[in-house]
C-alpha cells in the first residue's frame, strides 16, 4: 500500500518502507517503477527478518558503518538492505526471482 507523506521521509529521501507501506514524498513518485522495486526489495528483506530484526539490524549496521566511515551518508550508502536495494532497482523482475537472505551477499 502506497501512501503520500513529505513529512515522514528525512529531508534527501524520496520514499520510506516501514512494513507494509510504502510511503513517498510526492504523488507523481507512484508512478517511477525504479524507486516504487527498491522499496519493494526492502519489504521483502523486512519480511524475512519478521520486521522488528529488520530494523534492528538495520540500525546496528548503520551505526557500525557509522563508526567505520564517519560520515552518515557513507554509512546509510554501504548498509547492506540498501545495497542490495540500489543494485537491482532497475531489475523489476527481482522481486520474483530473488532468493530468501539475498541481503547477507552484500554485507
Amino acid at each position: 500500500m502506497i501512501f503520500i507523506s513529505k513529512h515522514i521521509i528525512p529531508k534527501g529521501f524520496a520514499g520510506l518502507t516501514l512494513y507494509p507501506f510504502i510511503f513517498l514524498k510526492r504523488e507523481d513518485l507512484k508512478g517511477n517503477p525504479v524507486l516504487i522495486n527498491h522499496e519493494k526489495i526492502h519489504l521483502k528483506q523486512q519480511l524475512e527478518l519478521l520486521i522488528v530484526f529488520f530494523y534492528l539490524f538495520y540500525f546496528l549496521e548503520w551505526f557500525i558503518r557509522l563508526l567505520i566511515y564517519r560520515k552518515s551518508s557513507l554509512a546509510y550508502n554501504n548498509i547492506s538492505f540498501e545495497r542490495e536495494a540500489y543494485q537491482n532497482e532497475n531489475n523489476l523482475e527481482y522481486i520474483t526471482t530473488r532468493k530468501k537472505w539475498a541481503f547477507l551477499s552484500y554485507l
